[in-house]
């Protein structure tokens, strides 16, 4: 499929290191989630380990992902979810949604991945109904300069993205939602993992369109 976009190493790591580190991230995962309601996109699902976290106000997720492996793997994790999930193909800067079509999005350790952060939080926030929520948990550019340097070379020498599968670690995430036009409500910051790694540290918030 042309919306497919394929890491087939990265892909199967990933499904075995999410499930590892679920009893960390977990419970991150049940308040990036909590309060959402009505019709919610989540983009870059991954495996759909985020799933299970919903809770039972929303009434729909629409489930983007576009690596076939994972895609499939999201699918048996649809099947039981305790919300219905549609999980389909596509890219988080081509949505195929209406405008103002969703009540709630949620982008959780995709936006490092996007190849143009700008963008897919353009297109988030078309999507997004007036005073819906962006809910966010990503790992973003480091405060101390001598490791925002290591991870810059790592990005530009294309040495990273190739192993994490696109990802790109020195993205100043935060400064793009807030120039995508959403009001960032909440924000607070975490390690997951060990706080040296190279993807520390982490967000967790909340911005409204």
């Amino acid at each position: 499929m042309a919306e497919d976009i394929r890491h087939p190493l990265f892909a199967r790591f990933f499904d075995r290191l999410s499930r590892t580190m679920e009893k960390e991230v977990g419970p991150h995962r049940d308040e990036l989630l909590a309060g959402l309601s009505g019709r919610v996109v989540e983009v870059g699902v991954g495996n759909g380990i985020n799933f299970r976290h919903y809770p039972t106000t929303v009434e729909e997720v629409l489930a983007v992902e576009p690596e076939p492996f994972l895609r499939a793997k999201a699918i048996q994790a649809a099947a039981s979810a305790p919300v219905p999930v549609q999980v389909r193909a596509g890219l988080a800067d081509r949505l195929d949604l209406v405008d103002g079509s969703v009540d709630g999005a949620v982008a959780c350790l995709v936006l490092c991945t996007v190849p143009e952060l700008s963008g897919a939080l353009a297109e988030l926030r078309r999507v997004l109904a007036p005073g819906g929520e962006l809910r966010f948990l990503e790992h973003v550019r480091a405060e101390r300069p001598a490791k925002v340097r290591v991870q810059r070379g790592l990005d530009r020498s294309g040495i990273w993205p190739l192993v994490g599968g696109g990802c790109h670690c020195s993205r100043d995430t935060l400064a793009a939602i807030d120039s995508a036009g959403f009001r960032i409500k909440t924000v607070r910051k975490l390690d997951v993992g060990p706080a040296w790694g190279i993807t520390n540290p982490h967000v967790l918030g909340r911005a409204q369109k």
